[in-house]
């Protein structure tokens, strides 16, 4: 049986954690009755749903290049995180639904401190999974991951609050807050979601590689085409972990295919030392060709 990759083994890790943060909270839910509880709650059973999608996505999109996917799986990173989403959104939605009734009627909590230390465990676990996620996940380059990490950090803000304002409704004797914290929470969990959706939706739509990476890509195309004249109509994408980088390059009419060829590889090798994962497509052309434009070697 093939070994787990480690992006695989972070993704179940964190269906774990996600089973075990749900446990705590739904106990601390429990005891206490509070509202917002019960919407931190709600808000880890997403927690495992998405932490199962993303592992799906992980082990679909490390699939090779086949036959109807000729690009890849790479795309399948950024399914999950609009999945994640959406779910996220639906969370934040049952979690209002939940306020809008405890507005209507608000009750005295029951064992508040012990539910609120409870929770507050929870919160720690979450936060440290967090950290590990959003770091491991821009590392390794993991859209799946890093949503999971931010929409877990979502989570861990949203706790505090939920800690912090049950502890003033104990205090106060203000019942009403708690269905207050609640409808808070779920207008940040709201935020969160569509955040995840709006960032995966420019991979999906091929967004290019962001500026300062770009410039670098021209500086090495400049650096290792010695002997070409001109690289132009250079353009990019990402897909997940993967990268594309694709243009034109002009070599003197003169020159062998072979000694061209030697150029492509040289620059392709350089690319991939700052691009994991690239793919590179070069075009060559004669120097009848030549634009003037894009990046000059000679």
């Amino acid at each position: 049986m093939p070994l787990m990759s480690p992006l695989t083994k972070i993704a179940t890790g964190s269906i774990v954690v996600g089973l075990i943060v749900l446990a705590i909270k739904t106990v601390a839910w429990w005891m206490t009755g509070s509202i917002a509880l019960l919407s931190d709650a709600l808000e880890s059973t997403v927690n495992v749903a998405t932490a199962i999608a993303a592992l799906i996505a992980i082990r679909v999109a490390a699939r090779p290049a086949d036959a109807n996917h000729p690009y890849g799986h790479h795309k399948a990173e950024l399914l999950s995180a609009i999945l994640e989403g959406v779910m996220i959104i639906i969370a934040a939605l049952l979690i209002i639904r939940e306020a809008y009734f405890g507005l209507l009627a608000p009750r005295v909590l029951d064992a508040p401190l012990e539910g609120l230390l409870l929770n507050g465990a929870a919160s720690v676990i979450n936060a440290f999974w967090c950290w590990i996620l959003i770091s491991q996940g821009r590392k390794r380059r993991s859209p799946a991951l890093v949503a999971d990490g931010r929409h877990l950090l979502t989570d861990v803000i949203s706790s505090v609050g939920v800690i912090f304002g049950v502890l003033i409704a104990i205090i106060s004797g203000w019942a009403i807050l708690d269905p207050i914290m609640a409808l808070i929470v779920a207008i940040n969990i709201l935020w969160s979601g569509w955040n995840v959706m709006r960032e995966s939706m420019s991979g999906l739509l091929d967004e290019a590689i962001p500026e300062a990476i770009l410039e670098r890509i021209r500086e090495t195309i400049a650096r290792e085409a010695t002997g070409a004249i001109e690289a132009h109509d250079l353009r990019t994408r990402t897909a997940g972990r993967a990268s594309f980088v694709e243009f034109h390059l002009i070599v003197p009419g003169e020159m062998t295919v072979n000694a061209a060829h030697d150029i492509c590889d040289r620059i392709e090798i350089a690319l991939k030392d700052i691009l994991e994962d690239c793919v590179v497509t070069i075009h060559v052309e004669p120097e009848c060709k030549a634009k003037q434009s894009g990046v000059l070697v000679l």
